[in-house]
């Protein structure tokens, strides 16, 4: 029996915060008695490894039916069960010595049983991680572990590395428990060469990536994406985009490898060269793998459905269910081999309890069903499209989707299909985020932004899974088998463990265990209740009102009033003209307005500079007069009544209001009163036959993209109070730089690049609509001066 084989051991666990890891960990502590469990994690970005364990495994909900069991026998709490029983332990696989310290060297030693489920699961891994995990993770572990035993004179664990059957690779046929390197059909290759080769090809494509036509390749499709969002979100983005490059190129250098030697991808590649390296470096270790075919939802234990992150299926199987995925790649009486996690666990536990000799071949033990208890595509296709047939998913509209008939092609013609529409589509949201639209308008960009993302996902999905979804190859499993006969008889259930696929009752483990399971973990719409589609900005608005918010910052153009620097200048310049010369200076502003829309759009800054050249020899004192009286035009046609009101709210609630805008000091210093702070462009003057006119200078450089971040902060800092508890509103892709220096960002009637970006970042999307029983004129003019002739 394995509780009985395994009660009191000392088990070392990697790989516990995934989907097996954690299941193990649940059942080591439940089910064998008085067993310790050394697990060893790395260190997260932002949490240490204690904390990590804390957080993403014991407050999993798989420790629930533990929690209850404790409670009800009332000896000991679950945290008390936990420091009695559970040490954590820093570490990496993907580092050589597994990154071990003194302390974690000794609980390794120390240890009876290791079991290594750490792993880059990912079948789209850039092909370097794939090799530092998956290949070299058993080999490091082995000889660690030989290192440290041999060190404190401790005698040797047993080892049980967690492997999958796609080692066979894209074979048909039978795919018995044997080495890979007994498999006919194995290419020999050198694991060692092959990891040199990874690390070269990550070295190449990072260097390739740093070639000056790259950069300028990445720095041209950040500007396309931000705008005039200013030189270091545009830096930023441009360097993001390289990364990803590299990541792309080792992703696509990973599938290329892997196809050239029979294998599905990079993670079926380096599990395969994993175990030849295990097998020829293992020594008198005593090495069992287990080798899981497709791992889903449990069938019972620790309860029907645990599931833990989205698997193979669930992906495509609510992309069905939403109508967002018509057809995927399949051979209709193909097997799809799929295997619940608690008979994974099970035959985990069982390799452990029943070791290989000292110096032995590993032993292999594959946990696979296709060849005792086959499920056919068509069959598994059926249950899927009953089930959502009698409780369909709902749209945003509460109404039911009905989903499609699921029809079988080949893989090679749903990718050119996606590939089509996804090309088709990106270069219409290109288009799209070019227009000068905004608000309403321009949220059809950020949904066709949204469609395009989907058909990105379906092509991703048949070309991550397409190649399992058509394997002909079928696993043997006599090795299983045989330990589920020692363990408890041919059901396998002799310690309430099940392990043996023939139990497995395929309609009901679909239709009563698993499509529920993944319809609840993927919180998909399920009743016909109509969504209230303001729910959302509600609640971000009520945070933006929050007494608790320090400070609120406004741009003006487009935030507060639907007018720009351009509006403003032909109203201030016609004001004293007759009728003919206003119209011929609107016209000239006309005829100049795509050159004056590119370089606002090349560098706001430049722009401003050289516009404002135009109030050279303005008289200040008449600009004032004119000014306030074009800003209570604006207010009274063109301002969102809406926004004004929203600043008045942040005064009243105690937050400190500020505009920060491009525009110039003159044409809004009428607007003071509503704001405690006002930075802009600041216009020069000098006296000239003795009146003072406008240079066509500006005092400082106007406070554009990231010159805003930095100005809020600023401000922030010399009033003691925290960007980010503060609010910011702004209109365009070149204010991002504010946007993301606080903590509440809110888009106001936002142009596409920024509606597109504000929907993907969840923020606050606010359509404010301009006066109304004002209508503003369709020009920007004045009205006739009483002086004019």
């Amino acid at each position: 029996m394995i509780s009985d084989a395994l009660a009191g051991r000392r088990m070392f666990v990697t790989g516990a915060t995934g989907f097996v890891g954690t299941a193990l960990v649940e059942r080591i502590l439940r089910c064998v008695p008085d067993a310790e469990v050394a697990l060893l994690v790395r260190d997260g970005r932002r949490s240490g490894a204690q904390r990590r364990v804390n957080r993403e495994i014991l407050r999993n909900n798989a420790f629930d039916r533990l929690r209850h069991e404790l409670e009800q026998a009332g000896t000991m709490s679950f945290d008390e069960m936990v420091e009695r029983r559970v040490t954590v332990v820093r570490g990496d696989v993907g580092t050589d010595g597994l990154g071990l310290d003194d302390d974690g060297r000794a609980v390794l030693a120390a240890s009876d049983v290791v079991i290594h489920s750490a792993a880059t699961v990912a079948f789209d891994a850039p092909l370097d991680r794939a090799v530092e995990v998956n290949l070299l993770g058993p080999h490091r572990l082995a000889e660690t572990i030989r290192e440290v035993c041999g060190e404190s004179g401790s005698a040797l664990p047993r080892l049980v590395t967690v492997s999958t059957c796609y080692v066979a690779g894209n074979r048909r046929g039978t795919a018995p428990e044997e080495p890979v390197r007994d498999n006919p059909f194995f290419v020999d290759i050198d694991w060692r060469q092959e990891v040199s080769a990874a690390r070269r090809t990550r070295a190449d494509a990072d260097a390739e990536s740093r070639k000056p036509e790259r950069l300028a390749e990445f720095a041209e499709q950040a500007r396309s994406v931000l705008g005039p969002a200013g030189g270091p979100a545009l830096s930023e983005r441009t360097e993001q985009l390289r990364r990803d490059w590299v990541a792309d190129s080792m992703v696509e250098a990973g599938r290329a490898r892997a196809a050239s030697l029979g294998w599905p991808d990079a993670y079926a590649l380096t599990k395969a060269l994993g175990e030849v390296a295990l097998e020829e470096t293992h020594g008198e270790l005593p090495v069992s793998i287990v080798r899981p075919s497709i791992i889903e939802s449990a069938m019972s234990e620790p309860t029907p459905g645990w599931i833990r992150g989205f698997r193979m299926a669930e992906p495509i199987i609510l992309s069905y269910a939403r109508g967002l995925l018509k057809e995927f790649p399949g051979v209709p009486e193909g097997v799809i081999d799929v295997i619940p996690v608690d008979l994974v666990v099970t035959a985990i536990l069982a390799a452990a309890a029943s070791p290989p000799d000292a110096g032995e071949r590993p032993d292999i033990v594959q946990v696979a069903s296709g060849s005792a208890n086959p499920l056919q595509y068509q069959v598994l296709v059926d249950n899927i499209r009953d089930w959502f047939t009698e409780h369909p998913l709902h749209d945003e509209h509460g109404q039911p989707i009905v989903v499609p008939d699921w029809s079988f092609p080949g893989r090679g013609r749903v990718e050119r299909q996606l590939s089509t529409a996804t090309s088709a589509l990106r270069q219409v949201e290109k288009v799209v985020s070019a227009l000068p639209v905004r608000g309403k308008a321009a949220r059809w960009g950020a949904h066709l932004e949204q469609k395009r993302a989907a058909a990105d996902r379906a092509l991703e999905y048949v070309q991550l899974y397409g190649a399992y979804t058509e394997c002909e190859a079928i696993y043997g499993i006599e090795r299983l088998l045989d330990l589920a006969a020692e363990v408890g008889g041919s059901d396998g259930l002799g310690d309430g463990m099940p392990i043996d696929p023939h139990s497995i009752d395929w309609d009901r483990y679909i239709i009563e265990v698993h499509l529920p399971s993944v319809v609840k973990h993927g919180r998909a719409a399920t009743s016909a209740t109509k969504r209230d589609p303001d729910r959302r900005p509600k609640r971000l608005r009520a945070q933006v009102l929050s007494a608790d918010r320090h400070l609120a910052a406004f741009d003006l153009e487009n935030t507060l009033i639907a007018s720009n620097v351009v509006a403003s200048y032909a109203w201030l310049a016609g004001r004293r003209l007759g009728t003919a010369d206003r119209v011929r200076l609107v016209a000239r502003l006309l005829a100049e307005a795509p050159s004056l829309l590119v370089a606002d759009r090349q560098d706001r800054s430049d722009f401003l500079r050289s516009f404002y050249r135009r109030y050279e020899g303005a008289p200040a004192g008449q600009l004032r007069e004119d000014a306030a009286e074009a800003m209570s035009s604006l207010l009274l046609t063109r301002s969102y009544p809406d926004a004004i009101r929203r600043v008045r709210e942040h005064r009243a609630l105690g937050h400190r209001t500020v505009l920060i805008t491009g525009a110039l000091d003159v044409v809004v210093e009428p607007l003071a009163p509503l704001f405690d702070d006002i930075v802009c462009a600041e216009a020069t003057t000098e006296v000239r036959d003795g009146t003072e006119v406008l240079t066509g200078h500006l005092r400082h450089a106007p406070p554009t993209a990231e010159a805003r971040a930095r100005v809020l902060l600023d401000l922030c800092g010399d009033h003691g109070l925290d960007p980010a508890e503060s609010v910011a509103y702004a209109d365009s892709s070149s204010d991002l730089s504010m946007l993301e220096a606080v903590g509440f960002p809110v888009a106001v009637n936002p142009e596409p690049r920024l509606a597109t970006i504000a929907r993907t970042r969840g923020w606050l999307i606010e359509d404010f609509a301009k006066a109304k029983g004002h209508k503003a004129p369709l020009l920007p003019l004045a009205p006739a001066w009483r002086g004019a002739s």
